[in-house]
């Protein structure tokens, strides 16, 4: 390991190659928690672990400080764990193999983990240090933020003791976020019923879509396949198609817009029939998507008849309720130019031999438009005997003109000749979920300059992690 720029005698570098050391991929965080546990054992801090190996480390304030409010300082632990496919490295045991290369620091042929250990690393030397002016902190380190920000959802509302906090889940060392989605997991189940078949099978399949995530890319008025498969097996039956359903099914993320759809249905129209009518459809949908999907196509094909159908009332309502709920970019904020304020994804179909289920991700910085949403798809379920589930909804983090933290931090750059950029996003963070439990929460976010993570390509400047380190305890201090 050859590392010159990142030294390693300087505090948070250090704490991050430590954490490098361990492997932390998410569900996997209990040895990095127990190392965050053994950290405040050692230099005599009150701590907590709970059950899911969140760990709170408080620290008095600083001389001078004593009268000023509290901060929380907050990061996840866990790590998403990539590699490129011909590395043997082993996510379960191996530490992270580091090097530099033109200023930046990489790890060889995986994910880096600066997503969060920059800011994991920044809190322990922060804890450590005892030369730091700052008001009294409570630090927060949590688990599984990269799976569902499944940690957050553990902390109580006496967790969150201070209504000022800085997240370090961030980037771009003068950027901070302004607001971020919440979401609801809405499950609509069908059982189902089935009776001999005699007529062809088709297939249907949608392809050539470009997909993207549900939160950045859904206000891009992306195709989803799933949505087009039952538009084109309705506009089948607008057209006086006979059709009954084996099988629909799509997507593999509940977060990602589905690129493809596959569909077997049986018919007793002439083929020829069918197939016009799908082409026709098909390009209607090509004109319509061709600034966001121009590739899209579908394949039509006669497959071996299946010995098995859905009953006609089934087809409809699986046909039915695909075609009629909401999709895609719902609502844009007033506020924030170019920001989606709620959209919704049909992200996953899924189905065997008792049920059909469609798994829908429903996101908005205003929880109140999430539940509007969620009681649509439950309104249109309904209508069809649906069975409908629904996960504890994550919190929004919506928009405040007013923030005295970002004050402190437009303050802080603007002695270096710096402007602080705000940006909103329609992800999910675990700001949102830390508002819900103190709504007067006063939140910015920070951290260094980092390039491509959640691949194994990831990469964070040397320079901009060191620099935003002495930037986040230049803010800290203006917190009296």
């Amino acid at each position: 390991m050859d590392l010159k720029q990142f030294d390693i005698r300087i505090r948070p570098c250090y704490y991050f190659y430590e954490i490098t050391k361990i492997p932390h991929g998410s569900y996997n965080e209990k040895a990095i928690s127990d190392y965050v546990v053994q950290f405040a054992k050692d230099h005599h801090l009150p701590y907590k672990q709970d059950e899911v190996f969140n760990v709170i480390i408080h620290k008095k304030a600083s001389p001078g400080y004593e009268n000023a409010e509290p901060i929380i300082l907050q990061a996840h632990m866990d790590m998403v764990n990539e590699k490129i496919k011909e590395s043997t490295h082993d996510f379960e045991k191996d530490p992270l193999d580091l090097y530099e290369e033109d200023g930046w620091l990489h790890a060889r042929n995986t994910t880096l983990g600066g997503d969060d250990g920059n800011g994991v690393a920044y809190m322990l030397a922060i804890l450590e240090d005892e030369t730091l002016a700052h008001p009294a902190l409570t630090c927060i380190f949590t688990t599984m933020e990269e799976v569902g920000l499944i940690g957050a959802t553990h902390l109580t509302k006496d967790d969150i003791d201070a209504n000022r906090m800085i997240s370090l889940d961030g980037g771009g060392e003068v950027r901070t976020a302004i607001t971020s989605a919440g979401g609801i997991n809405a499950f609509i189940r069908l059982p189902l019923e089935w009776e001999t078949n005699t007529n062809p099978t088709y297939s249907l399949q949608v392809r050539g879509l470009s997909g993207g995530h549900s939160g950045g890319e859904i206000h891009k008025e992306k195709g989803n396949a799933n949505v087009i498969g039952a538009r084109l097996l309705k506009e089948l039956q607008f057209n006086g198609i006979d059709v009954q359903l084996v099988s629909f099914t799509g997507g593999q993320k509940d977060n990602a817009i589905p690129r493809e759809c596959d569909i077997l249905f049986t018919s007793s129209s002439n083929t020829n029939d069918i197939e016009k009518s799908i082409h026709e459809t098909t390009k209607a949908i090509q004109q319509e998507l061709l600034f966001s999907d121009q590739e899209v196509y579908t394949i039509f094909d006669t497959v071996e008849c299946a010995p098995k159908k859905l009953t006609n009332e089934k087809t409809m309502a699986v046909i039915n309720y695909a075609f009629l709920v909401p999709n895609g970019l719902q609502h844009k904020s007033m506020a924030i130019e170019g920001l989606t304020q709620a959209s919704t994804n049909l992200g996953v179909i899924t189905m065997d031999e008792d049920s059909i289920v469609f798994d829908h991700l429903i996101r908005s910085a205003e929880d109140t438009m999430a539940k509007d949403i969620f009681n649509k798809l439950r309104t249109i379920a309904e209508i069809y005997h649906m069975e409908v589930e629904s996960n504890d909804s994550i919190k929004g983090w919506a928009y405040s003109a007013e923030s005295k933290m970002r004050e402190i931090f437009k303050k802080v750059l603007q002695t270096h000749n710096r402007e602080l950029q705000e940006e909103a996003t329609h992800g999910g963070l675990e700001c949102g979920v830390l508002k819900g439990l103190n709504p007067n929460l006063d939140i910015i976010t920070f951290g260094p300059i980092t390039e491509h993570v959640h691949t194994p390509d990831e990469r964070t400047n040397i320079t901009s992690f060191i620099n935003s380190y002495g930037l986040l305890c230049e803010i800290l201090e203006n917190c009296k």
